[in-house]
């Protein structure tokens, strides 16, 4: 049976494969602004991540601790600006769930853990960022029930 709970010190090298493996994705999709292969973090960043209480990290895990999928969050809130509120917000920095294990419902469950944190420490909101470049990505997220808050667009103006 797997297990959601924080992330610790020793999920670190499954953590690892998870971020190379979200890292290649967005490669794939985009090579002119993902390097790859890479991860975003190195295990002495997630080390210090680990250890802060403003940015938790999930992880769910099967009955041999192996990690199956990791979601990232940071707190986040701006006060006393001219024009947005001060709502509390936690922003899902990252999430992934291993290639071998999806539509296993482990993404579902990690963000059902991510929305209960949220519910219990009054945040607002939960937002996070998707590439245009991993559909898959963008239909999960509106099964959950998440809209589009915002939209980032570009113009490429140096074609590699």
């Amino acid at each position: 049976m797997n297990t959601i709970r924080r992330a610790n010190e020793t999920d670190i090298p499954g953590i690892l494969h998870l971020l190379l493996q979200v890292d290649m994705v967005h490669h794939n999709g985009r090579p002119d602004i993902f390097k790859g292969p890479a991860t975003k973090y190195n295990a002495e960043e997630l080390k210090e991540i680990l250890k802060k209480d403003e940015t938790p990290v999930f992880v769910c895990v099967n009955e041999k601790e192996d990690v199956l999928g990791h979601a990232f969050c940071i707190h986040k809130q701006v006060l006393g600006d001219s024009v947005l509120t001060d709502i509390k917000t936690l922003y899902i920095d990252d999430i992934c769930v291993d290639e071998t294990v999806r539509g296993s419902h482990i993404g579902k469950s990690l963000y059902d853990a991510v929305v209960d944190y949220a519910k219990k420490n009054d945040f607002y909101n939960i937002t996070l960022n998707v590439w245009s470049c991993n559909p898959g990505a963008m239909k999960f997220y509106e099964r959950l029930g998440m809209v589009p808050q915002k939209i980032g667009m570009e113009t490429i103006l140096k074609p590699e």
